[in-house]
């Protein structure tokens, strides 16, 4: 399934490599290398840490012939203090999205997630797992996104963001059938088509 990647900080360069030459034109061809490769790789996916560097995305596609259940034994408060069991959407397909609000790539989704839990708000529950934000931050970030689906704070959860590898990287949404099993899970962001597309086979 999903491969662990650890992320780099791609604001340093290595000693070694500050160091491969001191002629201008050798170095303004590094710096230039260096500036490409950072803009393919950016925006996917964030560290989970406010102000740590991108990294690319992973994804994991359809479970094939191996069967993953979604742990659903999880309680979880939304951003205004009131109590929500993972447990009381079995039965129904459920997205699952850890973000946070000062991941760029993780705020990107949420115009899709808003979509999507209009489109499809009688045939499919949509959790969003905010990762390192206070109440106060999801409550100012949720009125102006207008976000329509319950938003979940994650703290003092780390078996949770463990047990669904959003520990360290951020976007991560996991695609779960009405019985429990995981049909998807995806590493960094993604078009509005591809995620209507993964909902849509959840049913």
């Amino acid at each position: 399934m999903a491969t662990e990647h650890t992320p780099r900080d791609c604001s340093k360069l290595d000693a070694e490599d500050e160091n491969v030459s001191d002629t201008p034109r050798v170095k303004q061809w590094l710096l230039a290398g260096l500036v490409a490769a950072a803009i393919a790789g950016w925006p996917l996916a964030c560290s989970n840490n406010r102000g740590a560097g991108t990294s690319t995305s992973d994804t994991s596609g359809p479970n094939q012939g191996k069967v993953e259940h979604a742990k659903l034994d999880y309680v979880l408060k939304d951003m205004n203090g009131r109590e929500v069991k993972l447990a009381d959407y079995k039965g129904k397909p459920l997205l699952i999205n850890f973000w946070a609000t000062y991941c760029v790539p993780c705020k990107a989704e949420i115009p899709t997630l808003v979509a999507l839990a209009d489109k499809y708000k009688d045939k499919l529950a949509i959790l969003g797992v905010s990762v390192g934000d206070t109440p106060a931050e999801l409550q100012a970030f949720a009125k102006e996104f207008r976000m329509n689906y319950p938003v979940l704070v994650s703290t003092d959860q780390d078996e949770m963001l463990e047990q669904y590898e959003a520990a360290f990287q951020i976007p991560i949404s996991w695609f779960v059938k009405k019985d429990g099993t995981v049909y998807l899970k995806k590493l960094g962001s993604e078009s509005p088509e591809w995620f209507d597309a993964q909902v849509r086979a959840l049913f």
